[in-house]
């Protein structure tokens, strides 16, 4: 069975640990503290209390000596009249000090005396015995306890709230934390998803969303990435049908003025021919390139030797422009292999080459030269076509971009550098354009492979990529 990965170091698994950690020990520390503390306010006198009998202590000792039995009797009537419980005074022998012995129901009571400081956990009103403050060798004030000072008078709220109020809040706190850590961002992505199924591709996440190092951070990346990518593929698929609808209506005009002049039939049928290929070409190049730019499906890689894709393209390139082999060199080296899909480099090179003769001069020279930088090749083809504008050395790669006033051509569609881009872009390989002084350059930046295939099987393979006399795509 094969073991799982531990979660990562800003993983969403820790944040929720942690809180849920947090909120255990919170309860178990509120459950302790707070639960000591109800129980001295429930168990124990209050210190109001035990002021109060204290100070009626330091009142009966005032009193004996004052006057012995009289003022103890004195005193006794007194409290009579200002606490609802029975009140004596005692020696240390459990005498009474007054002049009204102690009858045995009394003397029973005494042998269950409670001091100051002890808990009170029986039912009914216990009996207590608080020594006199300055001589308690001398007696002892032995009071029931009255009813106003009795504890645990509460105990049924403070129960109520310690076991159900104060946890409940706790735990509201713990799904509020829960709530903002998971629930607002999963809406936020809700949101976004609904935006996009009202047509609103521009809607993006809030920085906080994106920023984060967990999973839903990643997420919301790839939500945005996904919006992105879902704009930029509509806004070229609406560009595309566009220019293709504007790039269709001179041929389809030409096509009518034909069916309508008064030209002999062959001549009626090479315009028709001449106009149908050249549409059946721009809608297979605009099929083409909608589908490079669409289609993410992860291509297979070979081993590729450059100077025999060369040599098969440029076989088919001499016998489509008529250019001797001579015009058409290269420098780059037999050890030159890179890793890519043989077809889509196939397509991308034979673009970027039919590119080249198209706007080289007549008798000019196209060459292939290339060097090794560390893990990629650096290939870049050459022109003597006079180059382009700076501003236009990147508008040249957007479809239907056609720059005939600065460069001498027969024109085109504009879809060539486009498709070879794409082309490139798809096995992971990168294109860009530069005026090298006499002409353009354009460089290719391609994964090296160390590893030597048979020459003659790639050969054999490129053979049936490119006919004589196909269609040019520029």
């Amino acid at each position: 069975m094969k073991r799982s990965e531990l979660p990562g170091r800003h993983s969403l698994f820790w944040k929720l640990a942690c809180l849920l950690v947090a909120f255990c020990l919170l309860m178990i520390w509120l459950s302790w503290s707070w639960g000591r503390y109800m129980e001295e306010r429930n168990q124990f006198l209050s210190d109001e209390a035990r002021g109060t009998l204290t100070r009626y202590a330091a009142e009966a000792e005032r009193a004996w000596q004052r006057g012995q039995r009289d003022g103890i009797d004195s005193w006794l009537q007194s409290m009579e009249l200002r606490e609802a419980a029975w009140a004596g005074v005692i020696d240390r022998n459990l005498q009474s000090l007054s002049s009204e012995p102690l009858n045995d129901q009394e003397v029973q009571r005494l042998t269950f005396l409670r001091g100051l400081d002890w808990p009170i956990h029986k039912q009914g009103r216990p009996w207590l015995r608080v020594p006199f403050p300055h001589d308690p060798a001398t007696g002892s004030l032995v009071i029931e306890l009255p009813e106003r000072f009795l504890p645990g008078k509460y105990r049924v709220f403070w129960r109520v709230i310690t076991n159900g109020v104060i946890p409940g809040l706790f735990t509201l706190l713990l799904c509020v934390g829960l709530y903002r850590l998971l629930v607002v961002p999963l809406n936020n992505l809700r949101e976004q998803a609904n935006a996009w199924r009202a047509d609103q591709l521009n809607v993006r996440l809030s920085s906080g969303i994106t920023q984060r190092p967990d999973e839903l951070g990643e997420l919301a990346r790839a939500f945005d990435s996904m919006a992105e990518r879902l704009q930029s593929t509509v806004a070229l698929q609406q560009q595309l049908l566009r220019d293709l609808s504007h790039e269709l209506r001179t041929p389809l005009s030409r096509l009518r003025v034909a069916s309508e002049s008064e030209q002999d039939l062959r001549q009626l049928r090479e315009r028709i021919g001449r106009e149908v290929d050249g549409m059946q070409r721009l809608v297979e190049d605009t099929l083409q390139l909608a589908w490079l730019d669409t289609d993410r499906t992860p291509l297979p890689d070979e081993a590729i030797q450059i100077q025999a894709l060369w040599e098969m393209l440029t076989d088919n390139a001499c016998y489509e422009s008529g250019w001797p082999s001579l015009q058409l060199q290269c420098a780059v080296p037999s050890s030159c292999w890179v890793r890519g899909n043989l077809n889509t480099l196939a397509q991308a090179l034979e673009n970027i080459l039919r590119n080249a003769i198209r706007h080289s001069p007549e008798g000019g020279i196209v060459r292939l030269d290339g060097r090794r930088d560390g893990d990629y090749w650096h290939l870049w083809l050459e022109d003597q076509g006079g180059g382009v504008a700076e501003g236009d050395l990147e508008r040249i790669f957007s479809p239907f971009t056609r720059l005939d006033g600065s460069r001498p051509g027969d024109g085109g569609f504009g879809l060539g550098l486009s498709i070879a881009r794409n082309a490139v872009q798809r096995q992971g390989a990168s294109i860009w354009a530069e005026n090298s002084g006499a002409g353009l350059r354009l460089n290719l930046r391609l994964v090296a492979d160390d590893g030597v295939g048979p020459t003659d099987a790639l050969a054999s393979r490129l053979a049936p990529t490119v006919e004589p006399g196909s269609p040019q795509i520029v």
